[in-house]
């Protein structure tokens, strides 16, 4: 592959805070190595219909600091046609686009193998508040996600502990427990529900909660991931069966603004960075990633094929601390 005259960038999924730094830097790294650089709004579904803008550096000027994406996002059910696809290559070919940065989650991640299975080299990068992709440590969105959620809960605890209440939070995670498991440590929940992990309702919830209360503790956390769902029936349940006032709430898409932490914007910007780098060095069909706080990439196959294992062990570690 020849280095990239014109390439593309746009982010896909749910949005999550970062996406704009890693724009920015994809913007600026492109337009000072002299690519014609193309902002695709609206994800996938911008690229099929033609939705882009040429970029400049103003075009990215005071976003770092925004949560969301500039270039907004969607679903697209049509991309996942072949039909799709090909409107989607088309249109890359009349505008000139030889190389395309996404920005976004494992399905995102998939769109972009399908379009380097069809010629255009594809760079990626994981942009999601749920940190589910198997070949990164880390993926942008999730610092300032767990921020958001030990901010909202540490104002639920005041109302709990002034009501000597048990407060059952559900977090987003469809698929995966990792917010649940880092929030839940670091508000100190009682007990920490994810799908990975089995559970009992009465040894894991109702016995710990009845021998912490005889400890002197009159309020809890029990937090839950948003897969496991049925919150408002399980704080009913806790309620019947410890006696304990027990109220749910659930966090909601609050989880996904918001401005970026500094981890975020910074590796965002570093992630942003090389994504561009591979396109100019003619290198395409990777997965950009964190691997032990260096940025590595990966080839964009083999990394859809890694699977990211629950850390069991920081789980029990959690409910060890918990009482």
């Amino acid at each position: 592959m020849s280095k990239p005259k014109t390439i593309g960038v746009l982010t896909s999924g749910g949005d999550a805070p970062g996406m704009n730094a890693a724009i920015r830097a994809v913007a600026r790294a492109g337009i000072t190595k002299g690519m014609r650089v193309m902002g695709i709004r609206r994800g996938y579904n911008g690229l099929i219909n033609g939705d882009m803008f040429e970029m400049n550096l103003r075009s990215v000027s005071d976003i770092i600091h925004r949560g969301g994406t500039m270039l907004y996002t969607a679903r697209c059910a049509e991309f996942k046609t072949q039909e799709g696809l090909n409107k989607a290559l088309q249109v890359c070919r009349d505008v000139g686009i030889e190389g395309l940065v996404v920005i976004g989650g494992d399905g995102s991640f998939r769109g972009a193998r399908d379009l380097s299975l069809l010629g255009l080299p594809c760079v990626a990068m994981p942009g999601t508040i749920d940190n589910d992709i198997g070949a990164s440590d880390y993926t942008i969105g999730f610092d300032t996600a767990l921020n958001t959620v030990m901010e909202m809960v540490d104002r639920l605890r005041d109302t709990s502990q002034s009501h000597d209440r048990c407060s059952v939070v559900e977090v987003m995670g469809r698929r995966a427990g990792y917010l649940a498991l880092h929030a839940g440590i670091a508000v100190g929940a009682t007990a920490i529900i994810v799908n990975e992990v089995p559970y009992d309702f009465e040894r894991d919830i109702v016995q710990v909660m009845l021998d912490t209360a005889k400890t002197g503790k009159k309020h809890f956390i029990i937090m839950v991931s948003e897969g496991v769902g049925g919150v408002a029936k399980l704080a009913e349940d806790i309620q019947q069966r410890t006696g304990i006032e027990s109220k749910a709430t659930i966090l909601g898409h609050v989880q996904r603004g918001g401005s970026p932490t500094i981890r975020d914007r910074y590796t965002a910007s570093l992630m942003g960075y090389h994504c561009v780098e591979l396109l100019d060095q003619g290198i395409g069909n990777r997965v950009v990633v964190l691997k032990k706080d260096q940025v590595l990439d990966l080839d964009i196959y083999e990394a859809l094929q890694i699977k990211k294992d629950f850390p069991v062990d920081i789980f029990k570690i959690a409910h060890e601390i918990s009482i």
